[in-house]
């Protein structure tokens, strides 16, 4: 019998600003794919690998070549920018982008399978946190496109809502590192809390900035201002450097600390195959959940046809390393545990809430939030670890 070979594209841009997280992404779906070698009589998964180094512009490009040759599902793209900057390109050719990021929603494509968290499974349960242990005065900082637009619309409406308010926003280009500016507006506005959605190389120096202009003050800063975000994760900590790296609120679905048997061989089999990268993290657990479906579902019906594949997968559950994950088949967003985390000096995070069990996608936040005074009354409240 002729071993079966399935191509499976993997677009993430391990050189460039945000290198640090793609490279993360494309070890968890590596990790994926390494797993399912082992594995008898099972098809085989031959991967095709491309780095956009975090140029916008390559991604379309780099899409439609792997699309052309042949190419049906694509595990790929950190930024929602790049995203939607590919989605055309898998709609005309009918494949199927596999993304594996945490994202802002307001979104559903036919032709996108999303592994990453949902707004209600990421930033409602941090507005929840952030309001009932720091205050009601928030200062929003961000990178300059869509991730942080909207996300720092939600806070807004839902602190406004709640009787409280949004001192500031400030965006800055993506790679910027000249942060003097924002760092001293910051120390005069005092927020009780930052809300973050800076990313790669312009957040690894905010923190480093911020914590040492606020320890020249005597500011406590992880008490008086703590800064908390959505996409902060432990590979990142180590970019932050010592000096700044416990004390940040992160609200996820995944960290490296999670308790189970599923994270502990996940933990493990990725420390064994990437040395260099020993941590584990939300990006390369949504990668590794991305390529595990896509492989099992291709596996269950014999064939990556698009259609047969989007049909399979809707009815598989998955061990993951977060716990349970099965994807919706309505919206093609998956059910996953929220988690409120913060970073610690060894370059972890102490789960500090969770959820105990998987909430369903609502990528939209209809169910969540219509009306906001209905989601503010019956939002499951998160249970305290600790």
């Amino acid at each position: 019998m002729v071993e079966q070979t399935f191509r499976i594209g993997l677009m993430f841009s391990s050189t460039g600003p945000y290198s640090t997280v793609a490279g993360a992404m494309l070890n968890g779906a590596m990790l994926a794919l390494r797993e399912m070698e082992g594995a008898g009589g099972q098809p085989r998964f031959e991967p095709v690998i491309v780095n956009p180094g975090g140029d916008l512009a390559a991604y379309a490009k780099l899409g439609a070549e792997l699309l052309g040759s042949g190419i049906r599902h694509v595990v790929g793209c950190y930024t929602s920018s790049s995203r939607k900057e590919v989605i055309p390109c898998f709609e005309k050719h009918d494949g199927l982008l596999w993304y594996p990021s945490h994202y802002e929603g307001f979104e559903s494509s036919h032709n996108v399978v999303y592994t990453g968290a949902a707004p209600n499974q990421h930033i409602l349960p941090l507005i929840d946190h952030l309001m009932a242990e720091f205050g009601r005065r928030a200062f929003c900082i961000g990178s300059n496109y869509i991730w942080a637009w909207e996300n720092n619309r939600i806070l807004r409406e839902i602190v406004n809502a709640r009787g409280g308010s949004v001192l500031d926003e400030r965006y800055l280009p993506v790679g910027e590192t000249e942060l003097s500016p924002l760092v001293e507006a910051l120390i005069a506005a005092r927020p009780d809390f930052i809300f973050s959605s800076l990313i790669g190389n312009s957040a690894y120096a905010f923190f480093r900035q911020f914590r040492a202009a606020c320890r020249l003050r005597g500011i406590d800063q992880p008490r008086s201002m703590p800064v908390a975000s959505c996409n902060l994760s432990e590979p990142e900590l180590v970019e932050i450097g010592a000096d700044a790296i416990d004390g940040h609120i992160s609200s996820s679905v995944y960290f490296s600390t999670v308790k189970g048997a599923a994270n502990d061989r996940f933990v493990a089999n990725y420390a064994h195959n990437f040395p260099d990268r020993p941590q584990t993290s939300a990006d390369a657990e949504a990668s590794y959940i991305a390529a595990k479906l896509l492989t099992r579902a291709i596996t269950a019906c014999g064939t990556d046809e698009v259609r047969m594949v989007k049909a399979a997968v809707s009815r598989l559950r998955l061990a993951a390393p977060q716990g349970e994950v099965w994807v919706d088949g309505e919206t093609l967003h998956c059910h996953l545990t929220p988690r409120i985390g913060r970073s610690r000096h060894d370059g972890t995070f102490d789960v500090l809430m969770e959820e105990t069990s998987p909430v369903a996608p609502d990528p939209y936040l209809v169910r969540s939030w219509l009306p906001i005074t209905a989601w503010m009354a019956d939002a499951p409240a998160l249970r305290r670890v600790r």
